[in-house]
């Protein structure tokens, strides 16, 4: 299996990203630039944090037009696997993989933080590692990480069971004190309806090393692999 990191000008957690798979997985990886368009190589593609065109008109609005987006909304179509880390949750909603929109932090501050997350589904490609209830320690470091969508979109959402993290407090209960962003129901990441594209706000790979402060993020790695070493054996047994 391979990952794929796609760089946008103003990226810079597409390193971070590198890192945790090569150094801590040991997962073979590879930067994907943002013009190119040919991501057959590739079992997994990575949005990464970051300032994309320098978040002008709105984040993600710009890098939604490069061309290896056309090639990673076909990628999704194919039913391959799509994470979206903070500034990639906001490119898969601009380029409508996602449902919904993130707006300015409601207090109108850039945070950079420790959150606790709730896993809300974990059935997912990416929680499978996790059960549905616990709590992992994750940071965020955004300014628009305001989730909205109309209220259709939010109760399709919840029925669906497609909010598969929710801003909480230590004990696990979603409080408005714990949402560090305003977000509709404490939504800090949500899948596509096939479930094979995530978008979360806040930076798994800046905690899969203790010395960083925690390894709660280790698990959504982890959760990826797994998924696509069933998906590799089962291909091999079909």
């Amino acid at each position: 299996m391979k990952f794929g990191v796609v760089v946008f000008p103003g990226t810079w957690s597409d390193v971070d990203c590198f890192d945790v798979l090569n150094d801590v997985f040991n997962q073979p990886v590879e930067y994907v630039w943002h013009k190119d368009t040919d991501l057959s190589p590739y079992d997994c593609i990575i949005l990464p944090g970051g300032f994309s065109y320098g978040d002008y008109l709105r984040p993600g609005a710009i890098a939604r037009f490069s061309p290896a987006m056309q090639a990673v909304t076909d990628f999704a179509a194919e039913g391959k696997l799509v994470i979206g880390i903070c500034n990639g949750f906001q490119i898969l909603c601009e380029a409508g993989l996602l449902p919904g929109i993130l707006l300015p932090n409601d207090h109108l501050q850039f945070r950079c933080q420790w959150t606790n997350l709730r896993v809300e589904n974990a059935g997912t490609a990416f929680t499978s590692a996790v059960s549905a209830g616990q709590t992992l320690r994750v940071p965020i470091s955004h300014g628009e990480g305001n989730y909205f969508a109309e209220p259709g979109v939010i109760e399709q959402l919840e029925e669906q069971d497609r909010v598969v993290f929710r801003y909480c407090d230590s004990q696990g209960e979603t409080t408005t004190a714990a949402n560090p962003n305003g977000s509709l129901n404490n939504i800090a990441g949500i899948v596509n309806e096939r479930g094979n594209v995530l978008g979360m706000m806040p930076h798994p790979e800046r905690c899969c090393d203790a010395l960083l402060g925690g390894e709660d993020g280790k698990v959504i790695f982890q959760s990826m692999i797994d998924a696509l070493t069933a998906r590799a054996l089962h291909g091999a047994l079909a």
